[in-house]
């Protein structure tokens, strides 16, 4: 085989470099749609509560500490999330229906509902709810499902 230089003994050769990250090699992308955002944390969150009020009460688990052995966290992690539960409902309807998250952190974190889950009255919560939506910089009420509509302005006076 001839080189493009014309001497019959040198090889000419492309070689790739990579100035990317090192590491395990990427699969080619598949060709296909564009990728879809991610559920918020939070959401799957509010979703795994759900799920283990629903192992808890059908007795598929004994406990909340069976739970967190099952799901490889502490047993204050599990209560955290079960915390969850005590939002009320609207509340817990709009976490599920938060809006995919295509880049950056999510809207709203566990840590901040906190403080939510721990007040008793629904219409306190509900304020301080959106206060903490209104704070965030990258807050659109058109982003969120619109579930609130169902719910009277005189429960959510009476904070029923």
């Amino acid at each position: 085989m001839k080189s493009p230089t014309g001497n019959p003994r040198s090889i000419t050769a492309q070689v790739d470099f990579g100035g990317g990250r090192r590491g395990k090699a990427k699969p080619p992308a598949a060709a296909g749609p564009e990728p879809l955002g991610r559920v918020p944390r939070v959401a799957r969150l509010m979703a795994l509560a759900i799920k283990f009020d629903g192992l808890l009460r059908s007795g598929a688990v004994a406990d909340q500490a069976e739970l967190a052995e099952l799901a490889h966290v502490t047993r204050a992690r599990v209560t955290q999330i079960m915390n969850l539960l005590h939002l009320a409902p609207d509340i817990q309807e709009e976490l599920l229906c938060l809006p995919l998250a295509y880049e950056g952190r999510d809207l709203l974190g566990e840590h901040h509902l906190r403080s939510v889950a721990a007040l008793v009255l629904w219409r306190d919560q509900r304020s301080r709810f959106s206060s903490l939506l209104k704070r965030s910089h990258r807050y659109d009420s058109r982003q969120y499902c619109d579930l609130t509509n169902g719910i009277s302005e005189q429960s959510r006076n009476r904070g029923a």
